[in-house]
């Protein structure tokens, strides 16, 4: 299995990986990793997959934000290069948001891009 271990791409925010640590401390799990993948889908034909991972697969990208591993397939990679993940907690919205350049538009729901 190859797994490469890089530091350019995907971003993660000092806040994102605090949140992240936070939650795999609450779930007591230390072997998960957080994975973001583009699939097909929503309005605008991609849409963007956020969860917690404990498996590596051939080609994968690894990238470490202090104790947080940010896991990226390698067919996602290019789509996510120079992208941003963040959390955001305010009193109209709470969670993790990409911000991803390499977006073309999004839709309304801004739940997809292209």
């Amino acid at each position: 299995m190859t797994t490469e271990v890089t530091t350019t791409g995907i971003a993660l925010t000092d806040v994102a990986a605090a949140k992240v640590a936070a939650l795999l401390a609450q779930e007591g799990r230390d072997d998960l990793n957080l994975r973001v993948a583009v699939q097909p889908g929503g309005c605008s034909g991609l849409r963007y997959q956020l969860y917690f991972d404990d498996r590596n697969q051939e080609g994968d990208i690894v990238r470490e934000f202090g104790s947080v591993k940010v896991i990226v397939d390698k067919m996602s990679d290019p789509y996510l290069m120079g992208a941003t993940v963040d959390f955001v907690d305010t009193i109209e919205k709470q969670g993790f948001t990409i911000d991803n350049p390499n977006a073309q538009g999004s839709c309304a729901c801004g739940d997809s891009f292209n």
